[in-house]
């Protein structure tokens, strides 16, 4: 092994950041934070938009103003954070395999937090018929595309799923001057949060179709329009409802999975949905292997993200130190109003 290394924290999103920045905090000799990218901050860099840092700095923030802060609570807590590096594998013995610039090193931690967030579920996971023309997307690859690099993904549009970064993009692509024709969502209500039901979508006047689904695609070189039909109770097609919409780009906001493959490898059994099971302590059926954030279960708001990373972090030192470690509670992690926003309730 390259070193012994106290804590090992994977991903630097807001829930790695937290976890390193606890455990240093806590007294662990030495914390390093490995991420692939070559900044920290995980999406929130891509998150323009405002809302994050209520519950955890009092005051609101865009995602990247979050992600620095956050980032700089690490490095002045003494945490080592490395760029570039892209850990592969975790084993049973907490030795973690990592590729870097310099090659591809093994090294072995007294504790390992996992906190590697999630990704979107693409168009192949929900089997949309049609052909496969330019102009798909998820949101959050659109989202990247427009906050990251300045390209605008389309005109006319159309969004398939009603969660919290769908809702978003509709807003966004809306304050850029394209036509959102409509959201699309299979379950009788949306998805997402209330409050981004009420700002994005009715704020804007952007028509919502619940109980609805893309049934078709059309279009050979790029995108020309969608099929939408209603669905009954079991989600099946309604015959008859169908209707075309036109529309150059198509926006999947159908789900998030959380980013769990690297711990395949130590045998864990991973939940039917990608996500870890952990005691109330945050650690894995490995003793020494925790998970936090979006891996672990997929989470309303980045400030709880952190909050959950934060007891993980201190939980790996106590773990390291033969300590009674701190149990967390699962109730703060989704308490959020989701749905249609009710009556006398405030969204903001």
């Amino acid at each position: 092994p390259a070193g012994d290394k106290s804590v090992i924290v994977i991903g630097g999103g807001p829930g790695g950041l937290a976890a390193a920045a606890a455990a240093r905090k806590a007294g662990a000799g030495q914390v390093v934070l490995m991420e692939r990218e070559a900044e920290a901050g995980g999406i929130l860099k891509q998150c323009i938009h405002d809302g994050f840092g209520l519950f955890r700095y009092g005051e609101e923030l865009t995602g990247p103003e979050y992600a620095v802060r956050i980032k700089r609570e690490a490095e002045n807590a003494g945490v080592r954070i490395l760029y570039g590096h892209h850990v592969t594998k975790v084993g049973a013995d907490r030795t973690i395999t990592v590729h870097a610039e310099n090659g591809i090193k093994s090294i072995q931690a007294k504790a390992v937090i996992a906190a590697t967030g999630c990704r979107e579920r693409t168009r192949g996971a929900i089997s949309i018929p049609g052909s496969r023309p330019a102009g798909i997307y998820t949101a959050g690859a659109a989202q990247n595309l427009m906050n990251i690099h300045n390209v605008m993904a389309g005109e006319k549009i159309v969004i398939l799923g009603s969660g919290d970064i769908g809702l978003i993009m509709a807003r966004r692509f809306m304050l850029e001057g394209a036509d959102v024709r409509c959201v699309v969502e299979i379950r009788k209500e949306p998805c997402g949060l209330a409050r981004n039901v009420s700002q994005c979508l009715f704020d804007f006047d952007i028509p919502l179709f619940v109980s609805h689904t893309v049934s078709k695609i059309i279009g050979e070189k790029r995108l020309q329009a969608v099929e939408i039909t209603e669905v009954d109770e079991h989600m099946s097609l309604i015959p008859d409802t169908a209707e075309i919409i036109e529309c150059d780009t198509l926006v999947l906001s159908v789900g998030l999975i959380p980013e769990n493959e690297i711990l395949k490898y130590t045998g864990i059994v991973l939940n039917e949905n990608n996500s870890v099971p952990t005691d109330r302590f945050l650690q894995t059926e490995i003793s020494g292997i925790f998970s936090c954030g979006n891996s672990r279960h997929v989470m309303d708001l980045a400030d709880y993200v952190s909050r959950q990373g934060e007891a993980a972090g201190r939980n790996a030192v106590h773990f390291i130190r033969g300590e009674k470690m701190e149990e967390w509670d699962d109730r703060v992690t989704n308490c959020m109003e989701k749905g249609f926003p009710k009556k006398d309730t405030i969204t903001c």
